[in-house]
């Protein structure tokens, strides 16, 4: 990095000399067309997504109700994520999230990686989540006969004609998925409660503690398997960060985003831990496949073949709601990285209605090569982009508590001031939380069919991150010139 970007970091990072707040040249532009309840939605939205509603049902058969505590001790620690993201978008709000703090706290290196890292994982997240839409569309016999990349490009295409259009559209229909995600969650979990209360016939079985204690217990196939299904957990909450990033188009942040940050906790006991739990017991982890929804599976068992088609429409708005998300996000990452040089310059422009449009079909690109994968291998394709999403996931995650360590140290020197909304427990939560994701990574290598491959992917990444930095260097350097001298960039 040259000494020019090197000083702009430093800089930034020192409000009090300068008088101002940083501000990240990425945010102009926006409207300010979220309300708190679209944050409110997006947050419970990112808690429930296509992990839970699809990924659960191969997890709970590999894993055991044993997954239910992974999904408890993962949560605890993507709490902790959110709740430092929460402090930094406090500290400054910004459209860029924690790409804008990379820049600010680890420099111009530090944002590259990170926004390169969260398009790795949306872009692949993306082809997940038109893989499970295919998935279950061919959950009706009537949509068995089109082949599943074509239904992956269909969906493709629905949901990027959606998000260009506005900010506002983007939050009504997050709302909207989100209202529908927790409605039925609820729904199934009352269900649920009844059939366990009342020992009714679930398939031929009578549920209760039996269905764990008489099939192996809580760790069926033993520890193995739980450790190795842990970044498909991760996965599942890859969303819960899409708060910081929306948080920049809306008005009042600092009154909206602590009430969404803390509610997530509980959001995780409930929806996830709970939906385990009763799964669990109303059917014997074997019974449950990766191929469907394994809710579709409880209900489908239950003699009201309705229910299954209702709860196989809803997973099916999961599944969009995630790649609306996805594509929204980074659509704003890739904006904040292009103003400072680091993305292509298209992904910097902006539409009349103020959608970065340049950086959302990038990402549908990515997708456009998952409708590919659906071809070439539709029964792996979901599972291989899952891994490497989670590479993506966990990256971020990881960036995410450094910045935040980076920060806390500036504010004990007096060089920032720290928001009373705060992540207890510093630095000892951050370092004990990047800990338990980088050991994630290592024991994946112990999953010898994709994990192994995965972890494999590794140097393949670090690779092309060293070359394309080489590549765009000079353009960072300038353009962080340019705004230290208060120029137009790109």
């Amino acid at each position: 990095m040259s000494k020019d970007a090197v000083d702009t970091a430093q800089v930034a990072a020192h409000p009090q000399a300068t008088g101002t707040i940083p501000a990240d040249a990425g945010d102009a532009g926006y409207s300010k067309g979220l309300k708190a309840r679209h944050v409110n939605m997006i947050a419970i939205g990112g808690a429930i997504g296509t992990g839970l509603f699809l990924g659960a049902g191969g997890r709970l058969r590999d894993a055991g109700p044993a997954l239910a505590i992974a999904y408890l001790v993962a949560g605890v620690f993507a709490f902790f994520v959110v709740r430092a993201l929460g402090e930094l978008v406090l500290y400054r709000p910004s459209s860029g999230s924690f790409v804008s703090y990379a820049r600010e706290f680890l420099g111009e290196k530090g944002a590259y990686v990170a926004g390169w890292m969260y398009f790795l994982n949306w872009s692949t997240t993306g082809i997940a989540d038109i893989t499970a839409i295919a998935l279950y569309t061919h959950y009706w016999s009537m949509f068995t006969s089109i082949p599943q990349w074509v239904l992956a490009l269909i969906a493709l295409a629905v949901v990027l004609a959606v998000n260009l259009i506005s900010v506002r559209i983007f939050g009504e229909m997050e709302f909207w998925f989100a209202i529908i995600k927790v409605a039925t969650l609820i729904g199934f979990m009352l269900i649920g409660i009844f059939l366990l209360a009342t020992q009714h016939d679930v398939g031929g079985q009578t549920p209760g503690v039996s269905m764990i204690s008489d099939h192996g217990g809580i760790l069926p196939h033993g520890v193995m398997p739980v450790v190795l299904v842990m970044q498909g957990v991760i996965f599942s909450y890859a969303a819960l960060e899409l708060v910081g990033v929306a948080a920049g188009e809306t008005a009042e942040p600092e009154k909206i985003v602590p009430r969404a940050v803390n509610s997530i906790m509980w959001r995780v006991a409930l929806f996830y831990v709970g939906s385990v739990v009763l799964l669990a017991l109303l059917l014997p982890s074997s019974v449950y496949s990766g191929d469907q929804s394994p809710f579709v599976t409880v209900l489908s068992k239950i003699g009201v073949p309705a229910a299954g088609d209702v709860m196989n429409l809803v997973v099916l708005t999961a599944a969009m709601s995630s790649l609306n998300s996805g594509l929204y996000s980074t659509g704003r990452i890739l904006r904040s990285m292009a103003m400072s040089g680091s993305a292509p310059r298209f992904t910097g422009v902006m539409s009349r209605s103020q959608v970065p449009y340049g950086g959302i079909l990038l990402t549908c690109a990515v997708c456009v090569l998952g409708v590919g994968l659906n071809f070439l291998m539709p029964s792996k394709a979901f599972e291989i982009v899952l891994n490497v999403a989670s590479l993506g996931i966990i990256s971020t995650w990881v960036i995410i508590m450094i910045c935040h360590l980076v920060f806390v140290r500036r504010a004990r020197a007096g060089l920032v001031e720290r928001p009373h909304f705060r992540l207890p427990g510093s630095p000892v939560t951050e370092i004990v939380t990047i800990v338990f994701l980088l050991a994630v990574i290592v024991l994946m290598w112990n999953d010898h069919e994709v994990g192994r491959k995965t972890v494999l992917l590794v140097p393949v990444i670090a690779v092309m991150l060293v070359a394309g930095w080489f590549g765009v260097r000079r353009r960072v350097a300038r353009n962080a010139e340019q705004q230290k001298l208060g120029g137009p960039t790109g």
